[in-house]
């Protein structure tokens, strides 16, 4: 058994098809078939049930495969260490982000991280803050960018604070409360809203404000993007609260959205995160890019007498 046949049986399950596994393998399909035949004979199991049209994985197949990815991922992390321990930065740096992130220009943080380490490969993913975190937990993202209602903080990882903004509202340009130079949720509270989906970070920010108010409020529309979102609204068919850092660039583009301030609205705290267990060289030289000091260094320069750099980005 060799890391190249565990590569070959993990592409096979994740595109459950045997020629596009060959190809992203760069490989020929009969190469890959013989090498994944041979492991079945030298394990002396099938992995794969197999027909004229379908693959999947049978019951050994499964558990193979679990620990096969994380054979692989250990052989990734020893490379990285060792072209670390000589100054050269590779390897892979899976980064996870949130739609609405505003206190951090992804696109030119990339930029730059690029420019100082091109030998990392860098896997970018959107998704909700619990699920960031999560993957964080279980190794598939290595550091995210989060949103979270003030008071929560991500668990089971390390992170760092970036930025805090309040919510304003957005209503179309000809609501009656465009140009109000602030409003109440009380005032609101009869609005027909647009927000995200019921059960995410980002939606459990304005529940959490209206619920401490003792207010209800109804939400007709939930949609998972910002467009969708500010769509809607624009089409006059409900209101928002969304982060003012975020959104207020976008509504300077478009001309049928008004920000009204929000008295006792909710609001959002930016975190970093990253996973506790030994960060990859890729993770550490992405914080110091951020100009960011983990928590555990902190605490030691603090017990040392040195100088600790700060935390926002």
């Amino acid at each position: 058994m060799d890391l190249q046949q565990m590569r070959y049986v993990v592409a096979v399950a994740e595109t459950r098809n045997f020629t596009r596994a060959a190809e992203r393998c760069s490989v020929v399909q009969s190469s890959l078939s013989h090498r994944i035949a041979g492991l079945e004979r030298e394990l002396g199991v099938k992995l794969f049930a197999r027909s004229s049209r379908r693959v999947e994985l049978t019951s050994a197949g499964a558990a193979f495969v679990a620990g096969a990815r994380e054979c692989l991922a250990a052989a990734d992390r020893a490379a990285a260490d060792a072209a670390a321990a000589t100054g050269v930065v590779r390897g892979r740096l899976a980064v996870g982000v949130i739609v609405t992130t505003a206190a951090v220009d992804i696109p030119e943080l990339l930029q730059r991280y690029r420019a100082k380490h091109p030998r990392v490969r860098v896997a970018l993913r959107s998704g909700r803050s619990d699920d960031l975190v999560a993957a964080i937990r279980d190794g598939d993202l290595d550091i995210a960018f989060l949103g979270l209602p003030r008071g929560d903080r991500p668990l089971g990882v390390e992170s760092v604070v970036l930025d805090e903004h309040e919510h304003v509202l957005v209503v179309p340009s000809g609501h009656r409360l465009a140009g109000a130079p602030r409003v109440t949720l009380r005032e609101i509270a009869d609005e027909t809203f647009v927000d995200f989906v019921a059960g995410t970070p980002a939606r459990a920010q304005s529940d959490q404000a209206f619920a401490a108010a003792g207010l209800v409020r109804h939400v007709a529309y939930e949609a998972g993007v910002v467009e969708l979102i500010t769509g809607l609204i624009t089409r006059g068919l409900g209101v928002a609260l969304l982060p003012s850092a975020f959104i207020r660039p976008l509504v300077a583009d478009a001309p049928g959205l008004a920000l009204v301030p929000v008295a006792d609205g909710p609001g959002r705290v930016e975190h970093l995160a990253w996973s506790r267990f030994n960060p990859s060289p890729a993770t550490r030289v992405m914080l110091d890019v951020l100009g960011v000091r983990p928590p555990s260094a902190t605490r030691a320069a603090q017990r040392s007498g040195t100088t600790a750099t700060g935390h926002r980005a």
